[in-house]
């Protein structure tokens, strides 16, 4: 079983920028392609960003891109989402998820953390 904890949401003006981290207690962390998800109130989740296991390729939704930046440390046990330029819309709870193995797609995630709340005000 792997556990994710999220952490570094919080409320912030719209331009802003936040950074998440997930750390993993998952033994062989570098066995995981990573991603992030979010889900705000009264929509389903939708996929935001992957990394492969040793950061080499990643994806982003289109949303997204330009604006955010997802890596890892393999060291840390930890993946990152580097968020700016945010805009209210971008307001949701966010949650990472491990993948075993080393395709990065959208979907098939093993292991999901409790989610982090983050929001944009205008």
């Amino acid at each position: 079983q792997v556990q994710l904890v999220e952490s570094g949401g919080g409320l912030v003006q719209a331009g802003g920028s936040l950074r998440l981290s997930c750390g993993s207690s998952a033994r062989a962390f570098s066995s995981y392609a990573m991603g992030w998800f979010r889900q705000a109130p009264g929509k389903e989740r939708e996929f935001v960003a992957a990394i492969s296991r040793f950061g080499r390729t990643t994806y982003y939704t289109d949303s997204v891109k330009g604006r955010f930046t997802i890596s890892r440390d393999n060291a840390k046990n930890t993946v990152y989402l580097q968020m700016n330029n945010l805009k209210p819309e971008d307001t949701a709870s966010y949650y990472c998820a491990a993948r075993a193995g080393s395709t990065v797609t959208t979907m098939s995630y093993d292991y999901w953390g409790q989610g982090t709340q983050v929001t944009v005000s205008s």
